[in-house]
């Protein structure tokens, strides 16, 4: 059964903008664009609306969702500490399924019958959408243009929009596929395809190079309430403004600058460079507060949970029971990160020189090498033998079989 109203995931970016004429084209339908402001700047967002109805849109629906994204996404993010594959901090995944879940809303509101996308056959991005359309509204029909058309690359996408007149930005020569908001920037293709090749000087754009970074290093103190940033240098703010500023800090000083080799969700190892200076500083800093404030059985077995986090919001399950119970558990665990770390930054460089919490668990009369009545060092002797009774048995039962 052909659907009668589409609403389309809109960027205003190549996939997207040939979408619309495309299901106008092959589906007699009309199309509801949806897009969600998450940060990714007024560069993207000018003229989206003039330029999705110019291109067949009858509606257009654009929300600032930036708070939403920074409160309810990114700050969960950090606090579970999730990074995928030793590098990954999550920018474009943990983005997909706030602004589907604001599609679907759209969708119902207007009376859609069908929802589409503009990912494409081979990315994670589709799992992630079609998962939360399952989760939110699995009466609607789902259509896939890249897993459907006989557009096979981009660029035969780029010729398909020349030829029905939509204006893009993308050519043949500058063919990097890049998606932003305010935690992060991708870039993916064009020379990153091949892992041999090194990352082109000129795909960077939020960060500076560490070599033109400035000559002088710079302290900045993040502050944290149960997990959460509060503040920058003293200064509160909102989450969108600490994240802003963290960005432009962190951007000056070469920091948050990554390549990498990842496992696509769909089975696949792919190449991408990535910049998130503000939240690189932010992880850095939350690892620093929790290392003093959490006792070593939870801050261990809350590494390993963060690691399950981590491939759960990068493999799109965000709207799951499972995903819900362990924010639970790192809701819990934040109780008393609560405290202040200074970081030291310098030419891509980041180093703690101060961390404060009225939550620390670090006992100068304990840790220090001084000797006090707070820790008698003759009970290490009995703590050792039992620790290390099972190694002993074992290795005199070895000596008598030989």
């Amino acid at each position: 059964m052909r659907p009668k109203k589409v609403a389309l995931a809109y960027s205003g970016g190549l996939d997207t903008s040939i979408i619309i004429p495309w299901l106008k084209e092959n589906y007699q339908c009309e199309v509801v664009a949806v897009c969600g402001d998450i940060g990714q700047g007024d560069d993207e967002l000018k003229g989206l609306e003039k330029k999705a109805r110019k291109t067949g849109a009858s509606e257009v629906h654009v929300a600032d969702m930036r708070e939403e994204f920074v409160s309810e996404y990114l700050w969960r993010l950090v606090r579970s500490g999730a990074v995928y594959e030793h590098k990954y901090l999550l920018g474009t995944s943990v983005a997909r399924p706030l602004l589907a879940k604001r599609q679907v809303e759209v969708a119902l509101k207007t009376g859609c019958d069908a929802l589409s996308h503009g990912c494409t056959g081979k990315g994670n991005d589709q799992v992630r959408f079609e998962l939360t359309y399952k989760a939110l509204a699995p009466q609607l029909q789902v259509i896939a243009p890249w897993r459907e058309w006989n557009i096979v690359s981009r660029e035969d996408a780029i010729d398909y929009a020349a030829k029905h007149n939509v204006p893009i930005s993308q050519t043949t020569k500058k063919i990097y596929s890049r998606d932003r908001n305010i935690w992060h920037i991708s870039h993916e293709g064009g020379a990153l395809e091949n892992p041999a090749n090194a990352a082109p000087d000129e795909i960077w754009m939020l960060t500076r190079s560490p070599k033109d970074a400035p000559d002088k290093p710079v302290d900045v103190t993040i502050g944290f309430e149960k997990g959460r940033p509060v503040s920058v240098n003293g200064k509160r703010s909102s989450g969108v403004k600490l994240l802003e500023t963290l960005n432009k800090i962190g951007g000056e000083h070469g920091i948050g600058r990554i390549d990498l080799v990842e496992n696509r969700f769909v089975g696949m190892k792919s190449r991408g460079c990535y910049e998130t200076p503000g939240g690189t500083l932010i992880l850095a800093a939350h690892r620093e507060l929790e290392a003093l404030t959490l006792d070593r059985n939870t801050l261990h077995y809350k590494q390993k949970l963060a690691l399950d986090y981590a491939e759960m919001v990068y493999n799109g399950l965000w709207f799951t029971p499972l995903r819900e119970a362990l924010d639970s558990f790192f809701e819990a665990t934040s109780e008393t990160t609560t405290g202040e770390i200074t970081l030291r930054l310098y030419k891509g460089n980041i180093q703690p020189v101060s961390r404060k919490s009225p939550y620390s668990l670090y006992s100068l009369n304990i840790a220090s090498f001084t000797m006090g009545a707070e820790y008698d060092q003759k009970d290490a002797q009995g703590f050792i033998n039992l620790v290390g009774l099972p190694i002993r048995v074992r290795a005199m039962a070895a000596s008598k079989r030989k």
